[in-house]
């Protein structure tokens, strides 16, 4: 099969105006539960999301991780880079991650702080993309989270350049031993290079898959009052 014969229909389920909260950040967070399976709604979805999972043991395959997220950074150059990056936390402010500050998307970020977010979950056929403003957060927010990492994690934090050039992995792996030896205990500090930064939005777009491309999309935008403008988009 081509990749361009490759194709899915998407028939779960369908999104109305009425149905979404006045405020993005609680309809994400709707959605982000029920991607969990913290709040299924619906006998049909229930059912098919419980078959998916149950085809994904049968064939070994993990479930996707429902916190993972496309993060969308550009320089003063204007060319874009795209990664994987995890939420680790939502507020009021807005979406939260961690990075090392030396990275290119730290970089990036340092000369243009506008980026976007784009979440998909396929079990739900759903897509969630977000766009605003990016700030670091507090050096005591980032300790606490730091803190809550496996010790293998935060000893990769200081053995990792990331996106510096290296000879080889081996490279890597004796940097990981060094700091592993400079740190034995389980009191690892949170390196000065490393740390969170928040998503603040500025418009929230809500996709959710329809039968024949018909999608049903819903655009947030943020008035200057702070209120949110909610817009129905052509898919």
């Amino acid at each position: 099969m081509s990749i361009a014969e490759l194709r899915r229909e998407y028939s779960l389920t369908s999104l109305r105006r009425g149905d979404l909260d006045a405020d993005p950040l609680a309809q994400f967070t709707k959605w982000f539960q029920q991607s969990t399976g913290a709040r299924r709604t619906g006998r049909v979805r229930k059912y098919l999301i419980r078959l998916y999972k149950s085809l994904l043991m049968i064939t070994g395959a993990e479930a996707t991780e429902v916190n993972a997220a496309t993060l969308a950074t550009a320089g003063h150059d204007g060319r874009p880079s795209a990664r994987i990056v995890l939420l680790k936390g939502l507020d009021e402010r807005g979406f939260i991650f961690f990075t090392n500050y030396g990275s290119r998307k730290g970089r990036e970020l340092a000369e243009n702080p506008h980026a976007a977010l784009v979440f998909y979950w396929v079990e739900q056929e759903r897509q969630v993309c977000i766009a605003g403003e990016v700030a670091r957060i507090s050096i005591a927010e980032s300790e606490a989270y730091f803190k809550t990492r496996p010790k293998g994690s935060r000893i990769g934090a200081w053995a990792s350049h990331q996106s510096e050039v290296i000879e080889s992995r081996a490279v890597l792996e004796e940097r990981w031993r060094e700091m592993n030896r400079k740190f034995p205990g389980e009191d690892v500090p949170m390196p000065p290079y490393w740390g969170g930064y928040v998503l603040s939005p500025k418009t929230v777009e809500f996709w959710q898959g329809c039968p024949n491309r018909l999608h049903d999309r819903f655009r947030y935008s943020k008035q200057p009052d702070n209120c949110w403008q909610i817009e129905r988009l052509s898919p």
